[in-house]
């Protein structure tokens, strides 16, 4: 993504309002017009040029049967009949081309009108719905037309929604211009090195409280449910660069009855790969640090499988451990039944866990709902959720930031081109509110574990620390951190 925005395709210019198709001339059309002659013929004919000559043949032939008389006025009746056979009347002909033509284009005029009304209004979340409707309902021209509008008003060094409109654009052209996977690679700018990366990756966790909220939660209902057990075998299922486990092991270190043994056994993904410059090794060797700093005894297991293809034997599960496992923004990424009918990873995954018979599992997710919906309530999901998170970012780091830029395109704006652009497997952000998490949860056989008072406490406190307007709800068993009226994160742990 270039900071002067740059699209991979090319659209037409908008035609001039005037230029829509008029009714057919009457001239393209053949007429009888009947009449009282001093000739043989009862009638005078007018037709168009190329039927002409046919039927002065015919009236040749109609001269020169000696053997028929015709009477005058049957012969008059013979040809409106024919006249009413062959074009129908002026009122069919009314209905045929004016109920049919008539109405398209003010349809037309009706359509451009409104759009021309929102942009006078020059409101750009308006504008971006009033495209992605017309980009839903594959009208082009309105499209083509209202995109090279936006482009004049979304930046990435404006306002939130400007900020955010700029990205949100660059879905539209393209899924506009192609889809799957080769979008990524069409919208990628000049990738960071994965220490810039890392560096963007730890400035979002800092200035904003997101994951520090979930990691927090999640990790107060596994001490809970650990005070009293003497072997833990956590199960992370995407423990990124492992800066959820260290606050965890020193505070087990801590308990008054002796710090637990302690094993975690752990996926990958690539962005995290990529980040820290190699593989898992380097996240068991960090936390094998802190555990020896803190004597706990540690043990580190790195699985080189996908989450959505691990078996119960890739686990290694022993008998006199208690297992915790843990879902901290991941399970969004496995294909759910939309995308396959034959088999849905989230629950396959939740039923594992359930086999395991785990003391607490975890879940911390994106509060949102995009995963079966249709294109036009996706956008519109997208932009009121991400919205809200550009605009805390706005209340954490001065609008001129150098590094803020970075950090919304590499952090965030893929996940918004992703939601937009794609479809079908290459669309791997498909977030699920709370009200269907609970579902799966409770079909796969858990019940919910509510959080304890003092963890509680302490995400209040974590929540009061930001600046901003940030918002914490406690509904269903749950905790759900929000921005303003819009939730943004939900934590909740189920045995």
């Amino acid at each position: 993504m270039q900071t002067n925005m740059s699209y991979s395709c090319y659209f037409l210019q908008s035609e001039n309002l005037n230029n829509y198709p008029l009714l057919h001339n009457s001239e393209h059309y053949c007429t009888l017009e009947s009449s009282s002659t001093n000739q043989n013929s009862p009638s005078s004919l007018s037709f168009s040029p190329e039927i002409t000559p046919m039927l002065k043949q015919d009236r040749v032939e109609h001269d020169n049967e000696s053997c028929l008389t015709h009477d005058q006025d049957d012969l008059s009746n013979k040809l409106r009949e024919l006249e009413s056979a062959m074009l129908g009347s002026d009122a069919d002909i009314l209905n045929t081309y004016g109920a049919a033509m008539i109405p398209q284009e003010y349809d037309s005029f009706l359509r451009w009108g409104k759009m021309m009304e929102v942009i006078s209004r020059g409101d750009l979340k308006e504008m971006l719905c009033a495209c992605a409707k017309a980009m839903s309902e594959n009208d082009m021209e309105t499209t083509e037309w209202l995109i090279s509008e936006l482009q004049k008003m979304v930046s990435i060094s404006g306002d939130p929604v400007q900020r955010l409109g700029a990205y949100m654009l660059e879905a539209l052209v393209a899924r506009l211009a192609t889809s799957g996977s080769t979008i990524y690679n069409a919208l990628r700018c000049k990738e960071p090195t994965g220490n810039e990366l890392l560096s963007y990756m730890h400035m979002l966790y800092e200035i904003c409280p997101y994951l520090k909220f979930g990691y927090l939660s999640a990790n107060g209902s596994i001490a809970e449910a650990m005070k009293d057990e003497n072997e833990v075998h956590i199960i992370d299922f995407q423990i990124n660069q492992g800066v959820q486990w260290i606050s965890l092991i020193k505070a087990l270190a801590a308990r008054p009855n002796g710090s637990p043994k302690i094993r975690i056994t752990c996926f990958d993904d690539s962005t995290s790969a990529f980040a820290r410059g190699g593989g898992l090794n380097i996240v068991g060797e960090r936390l094998s640090r802190i555990a020896n700093s803190c004597k706990v005894q540690f043990e580190f297991h790195a699985l080189e499988v996908s989450p959505s293809e691990v078996k119960l034997d890739d686990l290694d599960i022993r008998p006199d451990e208690s297992i915790a496992v843990n879902f901290a923004m991941m399970l969004h990424h496995l294909p759910d039944e939309s995308v396959d009918s034959r088999i849905n990873h989230r629950n396959r995954l939740l039923r594992l866990a359930k086999f395991l018979s785990p003391k607490v599992v975890t879940l911390v997710e994106q509060d949102s709902n995009t995963s079966n919906l249709p294109f036009f309530p996706r956008f519109v999901e997208t932009m009121n959720y991400y919205l809200a998170v550009f605009e805390s970012i706005d209340a954490a780091l001065p609008r001129d930031h150098k590094e803020r830029i970075n950090v919304e395109q590499h952090c965030l704006a893929r996940e918004v081109v992703n939601l937009i652009a794609c479809e079908g497997a290459e669309r791997v952000e498909r977030h699920e509110s709370l009200k269907k998490w609970r579902l799966r949860f409770e079909r796969a056989g858990f019940a919910p574990y509510p959080l304890s008072s003092y963890v509680n406490s302490l995400i209040r406190q974590l929540q009061e620390s930001y600046p901003g307007q940030y918002t914490l709800e406690e509904r269903d068993d749950a905790l759900l951190l929000g921005w303003k009226n819009q939730s943004l994160i939900v934590s909740c742990a189920w045995r």
